[in-house]
């Protein structure tokens, strides 16, 4: 079964051909990082237009990386929410032609459920079994969820403040490092001691949910006591995020074994950072736990992912849209 997949939710246009929801034939990504940069974030306006100049041939390169047309096309998945209604619509209005034009099913996924399953894609994943805990972490969301089958999902946690991605990129802008945060505090962490600097570690001893706006006016109250040479960056960025990854990790083992589950899987654009994967695998190993963690190309907004999750969601549920009622909308907020 051919799933052709479309992702737009934030500044990345993606498209992606999948077989039988694992085999990727084709996940090609257009970024707007570059554009985005000088302003320190993404602007929506900017992004949705950009999407629009994209989407026609990022969609068709997949195809023809994949080697397929339209014609062998079982179903298209989108991707209508959470995420910026302007660039969600863009990514909509492509997939719903296609679907119309091809008299195929189209099949509605929630972005953050896309995550999830970029860990079938895993070369693990044949042990992927239900249940299992998965930690998703990105610019927007940080949440424990208990995954209990396919499209049954009980959020153990989540933050109550900033999501850990957006304490990142706060902290990489004040301190003058640029956009996106995320991988370039990883990359500066790994020439500091992140024992150097004993930041908080907010809630850690109070259930499952997350607080990381603290984290970050710690960083900003340490800098404002003192003059800070480039010589210490290193060290300041390692400590904040050991403080944040010991946050992350801790209270996902935590969940793991209260919930008796024995396999834990991380999704979102952060996991793609090197020391919560190895954070996170050693804990696990310690615990006899089996963690499974998507390879970094499915990490970031990909649409191999949605493909995925649109393919089991084809096969396992009546959430699929007929061509002749095209009536789905973006949904800028959205939960599981």
């Amino acid at each position: 079964m051919f799933i052709v997949a479309i992702e737009t939710s934030c500044d990345e246009t993606a498209a992606a051909v999948v077989r039988d929801g694992q085999e990727v034939l084709s996940n090609v990504i257009s970024s707007q990082i570059e554009f985005h940069k000088k302003y320190g974030g993404i602007v929506p306006e900017v992004a949705a237009r950009k999407h629009i100049e994209v989407i026609n041939p990022v969609i068709k390169e997949a195809l023809e990386r994949a080697n397929v047309g339209f014609g062998d096309i079982n179903a298209v998945a989108v991707t209508y929410g959470p995420g910026l209604v302007g660039s969600l619509l863009v990514g909509l209005c492509a997939a719903k032609a296609i679907a119309w034009g091809r008299k195929i099913p189209l099949v509605e996924v929630n972005h953050l459920e896309g995550h999830i399953y970029a860990n079938f894609l895993n070369s693990k994943s044949k042990i992927l079994s239900f249940p299992f805990i998965s930690l998703l972490v990105s610019g927007g969301h940080t949440m424990i969820i208990l995954v209990k089958g396919h499209g049954e999902y009980e959020t153990l946690g989540r933050t109550r403040d900033d999501a850990a991605g957006e304490a990142f990129d706060k902290v990489a802008r004040f301190l003058g490092l640029g956009y996106p945060g995320g991988p370039v505090i990883d990359k500066l962490a790994k020439r500091g001691n992140p024992a150097a600097i004993k930041f908080p570690r907010p809630m850690m001893d109070q259930g499952y949910d997350f607080s990381f706006s603290g984290i970050k006016t710690a960083v900003v109250n340490y800098v404002s006591r003192l003059t800070l040479h480039a010589s210490q960056v290193p060290d300041l960025v390692a400590s904040f995020q050991e403080a944040i990854v010991e946050t992350l990790v801790e209270k996902t083992i935590r969940a793991a074994k209260d919930r008796n589950v024995q396999i834990v899987t991380l999704a979102g654009g952060v996991s793609a950072n090197s020391s919560l994967r190895s954070r996170l695998q050693k804990r696990g190993q310690k615990e006899g736990l089996e963690v499974i963690i998507p390879p970094f190309e499915y990490c970031t907004d990909n649409a191999a992912m949605i493909g995925c999750a649109g393919y089991y969601k084809f096969i396992n549920s009546s959430l699929v849209i007929s061509h002749s009622s095209l009536s789905l909308s973006p949904v800028a907020s959205l939960r599981l």
